[in-house]
């Protein structure tokens, strides 16, 4: 590698990643009242990666490997935060900044092939209380194994009913993994979801899977396409992968944290652990769930005392009822958390999984 290109990268990947982490912040803390503070406090990485990016006009073909993942996963940021700051400017509304943020996960599948062989930019994909882990490092720096990585089953992102997945880079079938399904709010889309987990499944040892609705949002209401679904996936994953049987949690944000309840509830459903988050409940879903599938299921609730899209007093209500009903469950409230993934909740949840916590 040419010492022009190296310097070309050293002086790029700085805002990148502080401009990828800026807009994982604001995903996490955003509140509509609280939004020009948020926004003031993620302040202008972008300033300076719109300054650098044009480094990459002048990199020959032979460096494309690295030019393209670089450029897209910059476009993606770079797009985020123009539309963020639209918005901030009053020129657009809440979907506006969801549709902004929906360029956060694609800067992240982007820059993913990169982790391999850039130590900053695997750092990204780590919990950052084990970037410095000797023995995390030491696991990753490990051959790939080629059943292992990010693989996409029929979802593109204008297809429903598919499924991403990501199995641990240093993956074995000499021992059982955990498998974690989660599934997106409504209007999202599994490919998207999958990197609100992948970090943690990277630092931890999970192999996780993101099936996208087949439907616009997850069947609450009519005929139930979904939970087949979804037991199909499960299937596939488990005949290919090693998968521990005791270990199998379903989780979700929003509607897909209601849907947990829907499939995770079913008499037949091959989940030990629930886990919904932001999620609405309904009594009834307690009433009509057999007693024996209930009796003891482990089942974590997490919300947000600011949720604005379903109060927090569902989430206090759901665990009344089904603790009346015999599961066996657990409730995470966060004083901080709005209507919004807390993706600092995964490694509590995959110690949970595992026994570990």
């Amino acid at each position: 590698m040419s010492d022009a290109v190296i310097d070309d990268i050293v002086a790029l990947l700085p805002p990148l990643l502080r401009s990828i982490e800026a807009l994982g912040f604001v995903a996490r803390y955003l509140h509509p009242p609280d939004f020009g503070e948020v926004m003031r406090l993620a302040g202008a990485p972008d300033t300076e990666l719109r300054a650098e990016l044009p480094r990459l006009v002048a990199w020959p073909d032979s460096f494309a490997h690295l030019r393209e993942p670089l450029r897209t996963a910059a476009d993606h940021a770079l797009a985020a935060f123009a539309g963020l700051r639209a918005v901030d400017r009053g020129e657009g509304d809440l979907v506006s900044v969801f549709r902004a943020l929906r360029h956060l996960p694609q800067a992240l599948e982007a820059l993913y092939p990169l982790a391999a062989n850039l130590p900053p930019v695997s750092g990204l994909y780590l919990d950052p209380a084990l970037r410095e882990d000797d023995a995390v490092l030491a696991r990753l720096a490990q051959p790939k194994h080629p059943d292992s990585g990010v693989f996409h089953h029929d979802n593109a992102p204008d297809n429903r009913g598919g499924f991403s997945f990501y199995v641990p880079e240093d993956y074995t079938p000499a021992r059982g993994w955990p498998l974690v399904v989660a599934l997106h709010g409504g209007s999202g889309h599994g490919r998207l979801f999958l990197w609100s987990w992948l970090r943690d499944a990277r630092s931890r040892g999970a192999i996780v899977v993101a099936p996208t609705a087949i439907g616009p949002t997850w069947a609450l209401m009519g005929e139930d396409a979904d939970t087949p679904n979804l037991a199909r996936i499960v299937a596939f994953i488990r005949s290919r992968w090693s998968v521990d049987p005791q270990r199998l949690l379903v989780t979700g944000l929003s509607d897909g944290g209601t849907f947990c309840y829907v499939t995770g509830l079913e008499r037949a459903s091959p989940f030990t652990h629930l886990a919904p988050i932001a999620a609405s409940f309904h009594p009834l879903l307690a009433g009509m769930a057999a007693p024996e599938r209930l009796r003891g299921l482990p089942i974590q609730i997490v919300h947000g005392r600011h949720d604005w899209m379903f109060p927090v007093e569902l989430a206090r209500q759901a665990q009344q009822a089904l603790v009346a009903a015999g599961a066996d469950v657990s409730y995470r409230e966060i004083a901080d958390l709005s209507h919004t993934y807390p993706r600092e909740i995964n490694a509590a949840l995959l110690d949970w999984l595992n026994g570990t916590g």
